[in-house]
């Protein structure tokens, strides 16, 4: 069984940057197709990013491109967010997600992986 722990996250002003990290315990990192959700109440879970299980080329949602950086820490099982130049529209309760099978490669669909870590708050005060 896949576990995911998330932390980071928490209150930063317009423009600050903050970081998400996502240990995984049950399989290597390595193994699992991974990716970056978040949600607002009242709306459904929105993509945010994805890595594959060798971390190579991370795929981003328009909204997010150029800001946010995926990245593998394989000696650590952890998965990354680094967010940089928040906006206020980027507030939300971020969920880290892996996936064991090839439809979750790369994938923005919340169907698309297995398992799911707690929640992290992210606010963006302007």
């Amino acid at each position: 069984q896949v576990q995911l722990v998330q932390s980071g996250g928490g209150l930063v002003q317009t423009g600050g940057s903050l970081r998400l990290a996502c240990t995984t315990s049950g399989r290597p990192i390595s193994t699992l197709n991974m990716g970056w959700f978040r949600q607002t109440p009242g709306k459904t879970r929105e993509f945010v990013g994805a890595a594959s299980a060798t971390g190579t080329t991370p795929f981003y949602a328009d909204s997010v491109k150029g800001r946010f950086t995926i990245s593998k820490n394989f000696a650590e099982d952890t998965l990354n967010l680094e967010m940089n130049n928040l906006e206020a529209e980027d507030t939300a309760v971020y969920y880290c997600s892996a996936g064991s099978t090839t439809r979750s490669y790369l994938s923005p669909n919340v169907r698309a992986y297995e398992w799911w870590g707690q929640g992290t708050q992210v606010t963006v005060s302007s």
